[in-house]
């Protein structure tokens, strides 16, 4: 499904749309913020599936270094920038490898 498509315009964006405000008028907004988190990864998998995983690994990961970056602040702060490096590194090396694999 592409952004330009009928099927996008028509259908996926408008029931996200309709079902995300309904849920946003619930007291607590976290019903909200999980729809949009699995219409996204449904509309991420919908080209293939078998990405999937990949990107929740992806999310996982960052999610990981994220949290370890912001929450102990007894981590030393040249631990906290190399932690900062591997994290970029690996979302490069991510989108290298997928990007350039096949040309190379």
């Amino acid at each position: 499904m592409l952004f330009n498509s009928y099927e996008f315009i028509f259908l996926f964006l408008p029931t996200v749309f309709f079902i995300y405000f309904i849920l946003n008028r619930l007291p607590s907004n976290r019903a909200a913020l999980a729809w949009l988190v699995l219409a996204s990864l449904f509309f991420y998998s919908w080209f293939n599936p078998i990405y999937l995983p990949l990107i929740l690994f992806s999310i996982t990961v960052n999610y990981l270094v994220g949290s370890s970056l912001a929450g102990d602040r007894r981590i030393r702060v040249l631990n906290r920038r190399w932690l900062l490096i591997l994290g970029v590194f690996f979302n490069l090396a991510l989108l290298g490898y997928y990007k350039y694999a096949d040309f190379l």
